[in-house]
Order: structure tokens, then C-alpha cells, then sequence
């Protein structure tokens, strides 16, 4: 809004203010001091109306080990999620097709965990022995389904603005698969496209989810997945830096910056309330949407693979849940860890909650730093 008001006002001259690294800069302040300033008004909301976590595992040590937690309020995702919705609203450009589907990811994402996250509290409630919510196969559904709309309307949309890749000749940049290390990148069609679409989204924001289970674990390593994010996508929508560094550059992605950027302001302001002791969780409300917004920019900007990298504990953390339930089908009842996802784990073998998120955020820090690095290792 305010973008175009100054867009309007000032007869479409070029200032400062239209440059998406401020505007970027300024959502993220905006979205800090909103999540920081409301979140105590917030949590009291949640706890008048008993909207709180009720943990339970299937093993007893670690039920004891997370009894503090029981009855902190959860579904604040909705901090995050309003004040980045607002912040775009306020300093994005809302004509740019790549921000609107960004806000319908979050939105679809934020409603779908907001509803598994009421359907666990209800059953909690009543003492029901089931708390899980969604059923897998719903929420994949609907997970899927959000894959498939946003591939095909990239897809398309990436067909009538694209540019020429700088590295593999003729090979419009949207269709390209950028590969770490690997110059020229991967050609796609239309299925693989899609393919690929759904399986990141689908992916990112189930790894997030299963990595929201200590106290600023999931908000620490998603906010600097989100800084490697805004560097790549500066990149990838800048055409000369994209040339100057061999990445495939995507008209109009530029504006994601300010999107990325209150994602970052809002994830510091969360982990104000939510680091060590919690007073506060995201729940499904938060973790599905933005590891679905993550997976969302890195489609748009060709850097799936890259997600993979700097998103290296995400997917550390499903691999854990993978392996577990699949060798505990096999075996008949044997475990490769002591619990997953794999915090729990390490919290099992005797580290505190603190050093664990700690020890998880190095990682996160060092998986980011490595897939900015692969940039000028190609």
C-alpha cells in the first residue's frame, strides 16, 4: 500500500524508497517490533482461551523431560503470519505476481496447520488418546494440492516473463534446474517442473514442522535458512549479478526480498518469546507456512537444491523421522535412535534443551554458509 501510494505521489520517479533491499529492511524492523510489541497481548489471548501445547510421546523419560512445557500457549504462528501478511500489504509491490502467490502460500499453509493445531487441542480436551490432528493423508492433500497450483501457475507465469540462462545458451531461465557445482544446470519440462514443485513444497514444510519441538529450535534455524534465501534471491533477480555469478536470473523475483525480509524481522522478533524458557510456541500454525514459504522462493528462484543445503538440519531432522519409522516397521519394533526426530535424540542421551538448540543453530549456520560458498564453486 504504502508502495504505491509513494509510486503515486511521486509520478513513478525513481527513489530510494522503491529499492527492495530497504523496503526489505524496513518490513523486517516493521515485522520485529510488531511480533515483539503484540506477542505479550497475544499469549494472554491464547491462555484465557487454553490454547496451549499439551506434549505427549510414546516413551515416559521423555514425557518427564517435557512436562515444564505443558500448557504454554501454541497456534502463534499467528504472530508471525500476521505480521508478515501486513508488513507485504505495506511495503511490497502487490501487482507482482511472484508476492501474491508468497501470500497465498502462507495463508493456505497458516489455515491448514491452524486447523490440525485446533483439531489436537480439541482432543486434548476431551482426553482423548489420539492428539494428532490431521490425519496424514489429509494434510498431504492439501500440501499437494497447494504444490500443484503454485507449479502450474509458475510455470506458466515463467513462460511469459522469463530471460535467456546466461550459461546454458538458449534454455529460458525458469525451466533450469540449478545444480550446486554444476555450471550449466538441468533443462525441465513441464512434468518434471511439476514434479519437483510439489515435492519441495510438500518437503520443506513437513522438515520445518518436525523440527518445532524445542524452545527456538525450528524459529533460529529457519530464520538463517531465510538470511542464505534473501542473498540468493537478491542474486537471482538482479540480471547482472545473476550473470556475474552464473545463476539463472528470474524477472520480477527481485520483489520477494521484502517478503524474505519480514519473514526474518518476524522469526527474531518470535524468538524473543519463544527461546529458552518458552512463553509461546509457533505450532503447525507457524512451522507448516514457513517452511512452505522457504520452499516456495527457492522454486521460484531455481535454488531447490540449494534449499537442500542450507536447509541442512530441516532435512537432517526428517531423515531422522524417516529412518526411525522405517526400520522400526522392518525390525519389527527395533529403533536406530532413541526418538526422533533426532533433538529428542540428543536430549535422550543426556543433552540440555539449551545446548541442544544451540548446538542445532551452529549447524544451521555452518549448512548456510556452505551453500552460499557453492556460488563462486561452479
Amino acid at each position: 500500500m504504502i508502495y504505491h501510494l509513494f509510486h503515486y505521489l511521486t509520478e513513478g520517479k525513481h527513489y530510494a524508497y522503491e529499492n527492495s533491499l530497504f523496503r526489505a529492511t524496513v518490513a523486517g524492523l516493521f515485522c520485529f517490533l510488531v511480533v515483539l510489541l503484540s506477542g505479550p497481548a497475544v499469549i494472554r489471548v491464547l491462555l484465557r482461551f487454553k490454547i496451549g501445547d499439551r506434549p505427549e510421546f510414546d516413551r515416559a523419560d521423555l514425557n518427564e523431560l517435557m512436562k515444564s512445557k505443558a500448557n504454554v500457549p501454541t497456534m502463534g504462528g499467528i504472530l508471525i503470519i500476521g505480521a508478515m501478511i501486513a508488513a507485504a500489504l505495506l511495503f511490497a509491490d502487490l501487482t507482482n505476481f511472484y508476492v501474491v502467490m508468497g501470500l497465498v502460500t502462507l495463508l493456505w499453509l497458516g489455515v491448514l496447520g491452524g486447523v490440525d493445531d485446533a483439531l489436537k487441542i480439541r482432543a486434548a480436551r476431551r482426553g482423548e488418546r489420539r492428539r494428532d490432528g490431521l490425519r496424514t493423508a489429509e494434510k498431504l492433500l492439501f500440501q499437494l494440492g497447494l504444490g500443484v497450483v503454485l507449479g502450474t501457475f509458475i510455470f506458466r507465469y515463467g513462460g511469459e516473463n522469463h530471460a535467456i540462462s546466461a550459461v546454458s545458451g538458449a534454455m529460458p531461465s525458469y525451466r533450469i534446474l540449478d545444480v550446486p557445482f554444476y555450471k550449466p544446470g538441468i533443462a525441465l519440462g513441464v512434468v518434471s517442473f511439476m514434479l519437483i514443485t510439489v515435492l519441495v513444497m510438500t518437503a520443506s514444510s513437513n522438515a520445518v514442522n518436525l523440527t518445532d519441538g524445542l524452545d527456538g529450535l525450528a524459529a533460529g534455524c529457519a530464520a538463517l535458512c531465510t538470511v542464505v534465501f534473501l542473498a540468493l534471491t537478491f542474486i537471482v533477480g538482479t540480471e547482472s549479478a545473476a550473470r556475474r555469478l552464473l545463476l539463472p536470473h528470474v524477472p520480477l523475483s527481485l520483489e520477494l526480498v521484502v517478503l524474505l525480509g519480514a519473514m526474518l524481522g518476524a522469526l527474531l522478533g518470535f524468538l524473543w518469546h519463544n527461546c529458552h524458557q518458552a512463553t509461546v510456541f509457533m505450532g503447525d500454525t507457524g512451522s507448516l507456512p514457513l517452511g512452505g514459504l522457504l520452499g516456495y522462493v527457492a522454486v521460484v528462484t531455481r535454488q531447490e537444491l540449494m534449499l537442500f543445503i542450507a536447509g541442512g538440519v530441516f532435512v537432517i531432522e526428517a531423515l531422522s523421522v524417516i529412518l526411525q519409522v522405517s526400520y522400526f516397521k522392518m525390525t519389527g519394533g527395533k529403533r536406530i535412535f532413541a526418538c526422533s526426530p533426532l533433538h529428542h535424540h540428543f536430549q535422550m542421551r543426556g543433552w540440555t534443551e539449551p545446548k541442544t538448540v544451540v548446538r542445532f543453530w551452529l549447524i544451521a549456520a555452518l549448512c548456510g554458509g556452505a551453500a552460499l560458498a557453492t556460488i563462486k564453486l561452479r
